[in-house]
This record gives C-alpha cells, sequence and structure tokens, in this order.
C-alpha cells in the first residue's frame, strides 16, 4: 500500500493512527500541501477533489478517509476499530462523525485559506474561527463521554476504537491552533491514553518524513 498524506493534515493522521494499529506496512508519499503539490495535474488524476490523503493499493486508488477506514475494518478486522454490537457500533460512529462531520471539514486547510485569501481575515480571525467551531465540538463530546459510565481509558469500552482514531488528530490540530483544553478533562484524559500507545506514536505528525525542519 502507499499513502498519499501530508505530516499535518487530520485526514491523513486518521489513517496513519489505524494503518498503525491494524499493524499494516504501507509506504509513505509526502504530498506537500505548503507547495499546493496536490493541484498539480499528477496529484489531481489520481485524486480529483485534490485533498489527502489518498491509499493506493494495487491498481485502485481509495480517497475520503471515512471510507477508507471503513474499507480497513472490512478488509483488515483485526484488531477491530468498531464493536461487534449495532448500538455500541453506532455510539462510536456518532463520537467520530462528531469531529468527522462537524469540527473538523469546517476548520481545514482549504477552508482556512478560502478566509485568508477571499474572506479578509487575518490570523487572528483565523484563531478564533477555529477555536469557535473546535470548541463548540469538544465542548459536545465532552459532555457525551462524562455521560458513559461504563467507558474506560478510550472513548468507548475498554479498547481503542474509531473514535479515536478521530478524536487524537483533532485535539493535535485543537493545540495548534490554542484552544484552551482546561474545559474538557475527558478528551484530555483520552489523548494521553492514546499517545501512551506506539501506534499513536508512530503516526503523529512530528515523526512523519515531511515534518522536517518544521516548528
Amino acid at each position: 500500500m502507499q499513502l498519499y498524506n501530508f505530516f499535518r493534515s487530520g485526514t491523513s493522521h486518521r489513517l496513519r493512527i489505524a494503518l498503525e494499529l491494524k499493524g499494516l506496512s504501507y509506504d509513505y508519499v509526502a504530498v506537500d500541501l505548503r507547495r499546493e503539490q496536490h493541484l498539480g495535474a499528477d496529484y489531481r488524476a489520481r485524486h480529483p477533489q485534490a485533498m489527502v490523503p489518498a491509499l493506493v493499493e494495487g491498481a485502485q486508488t481509495l480517497i475520503q478517509s471515512p471510507a477508507i477506514l471503513e474499507w480497513l475494518e472490512e478488509r483488515y478486522p483485526t484488531p477491530p476499530l468498531l464493536p461487534a454490537d449495532p448500538d455500541a457500533r453506532a455510539r462510536v460512529r456518532a463520537l467520530a462523525a462528531v469531529v468527522g462531520c462537524d469540527i473538523h471539514p469546517v476548520n481545514n486547510r482549504r477552508i482556512l485559506q478560502y478566509l485568508r485569501q477571499h474572506m479578509g481575515c487575518d490570523e487572528a480571525g483565523i484563531l478564533r474561527w477555529c477555536q469557535q467551531w473546535i470548541g463548540d465540538g469538544f465542548a459536545a463530546l465532552e459532555t457525551l463521554l462524562a455521560q458513559d459510565g461504563q467507558r474506560g481509558p478510550f472513548c468507548f469500552g475498554g479498547q481503542v476504537s474509531l473514535a479515536d482514531v478521530y478524536l487524537i488528530p483533532q485535539v493535535e490540530s485543537a493545540r495548534r491552533f490554542q484552544v484552551d483544553l482546561g474545559p474538557y478533562p475527558h478528551i484530555v484524559a483520552i489523548d494521553q491514553a492514546c499517545n501512551a500507545l506506539p501506534a499513536f506514536q508512530r503516526a503523529a505528525p512530528a515523526l512523519q518524513p515531511d515534518a522536517a525542519g518544521t516548528t
């Protein structure tokens, strides 16, 4: 497998975590968003949306991180990232969707670039934008986590799930956008529990080959 990704991309980070958790090896192919490599004709031929990540296996190219994560779960079910019980699966998917549908999409790079280039937002305004939507989503997540009396150290139950795969990259992004994490002790505790695991450590943005020389 080849993973076309960018070290700081939250959606790329999700896939790296899932691949590491499932023990799958892959070739890391860096797509430098800062240099707009994703907008080149070669990459657009692979991914018509000109976005990362893209996962290539054999002759097929998979796009959109939710679809790729579901494919990984179905193709490589061990260890599972979704519980067996349908109600529990719905709970995990809902926690993941708070990040994947409601937080990340309005704070990703192309949205922020549009705000800068077409809406006249300065960097202070960009920070306020990101802090607003991350804060709203984290407040809801914190409530959902607090209501689950059977939750272990992770988002659901006692094992890592798809919800954690979505959450940890968003916490990384929250820190980059200077979000105060003080009001979210459950999220912070989950972040600490996940980042104690080698799979999450290996997937961390700062350890990726294209992160060299960045701060």
